[in-house]
């Protein structure tokens, strides 16, 4: 982090100035949107109390999951095989989890 700086001494100088730093053991870490969840993987999580002040750090391998059960291919199958609009393939697909040919089925009834 600082060069030259024994990591013992930064981190004493760190609790004088009212900074104090506490590992968290995570596994995983999933930082949810309103459309997507970034799912990070073998995390190193740091709380960092800062006169009062709480934060998290967080670092490690993310990969981004989207939330719907279903795909752009997903819509466009359901659509040529039922012959319907994309709102209705979309309807469809929410409604059977992500199931095409549940998705299908229910609108060719």
């Amino acid at each position: 982090m600082f060069p030259k700086i024994n990591p013992k001494q930064l981190e004493k100088a760190m609790k004088q100035m009212g900074v104090r730093q506490e590992e968290i053991d995570a596994t995983e870490v999933v930082i949810k949107t309103h459309d997507k969840e970034l799912v990070i993987r073998n995390p190193h999580v740091t709380k960092v109390n800062m006169m009062g002040q709480e934060s998290i750090q967080i670092t490690g391998s993310i990969e981004e999951r989207d939330l719907k059960p279903y795909n752009k291919e997903d819509v466009k199958t359901v659509m040529e095989q039922a012959g319907c609009s994309e709102e209705k393939a979309k309807e469809a697909l929410e409604k059977s989890k992500g199931d095409l040919a549940e998705a299908i089925l229910s609108l060719k009834q």
